[in-house]
């Protein structure tokens, strides 16, 4: 149960940054009070994960996989390029992320 509220917490997040750029700088208030509820979606979700498992490995998945969603979907919406070193980067981060969740024993409590 622990990763399905981890993903909820992550695919909020992710909707709430994306929600936050589409604003503009608040130009666009709808998406700017999505954001709001969405970050706070994924805050709850985030603390339902917590109660079982440890908060170093949850926020480094919840983290590494949410910057990877994000830039993969800025290249989508908004059409944003990333150079090699980018990709590698963002590589690494799910490579950290799978070993952490595949191999590490620290990851449920």
């Amino acid at each position: 149960m622990a990763y399905l509220f981890l993903v909820l917490a992550i695919f909020s997040e992710v909707a709430a940054t994306l929600s936050l750029k589409a604003s503009n700088g608040w130009q666009h208030t709808g998406y700017g009070m999505a954001s709001i509820g969405l970050y706070t979606v994924a805050g709850v979700f985030l603390s339902f994960t917590l109660k079982s498992m440890s908060v170093g490995i949850t926020y480094a998945i919840w983290s590494g996989v949410g910057i990877a969603l994000v830039c993969i979907a800025s290249v989508y919406l908004w059409q944003q390029k990333f150079d090699g070193f980018a990709y590698a980067g963002i590589a690494l981060i799910g490579l950290g992320t799978l070993l952490i969740t595949v191999k590490s024993n620290v990851v449920i409590q």
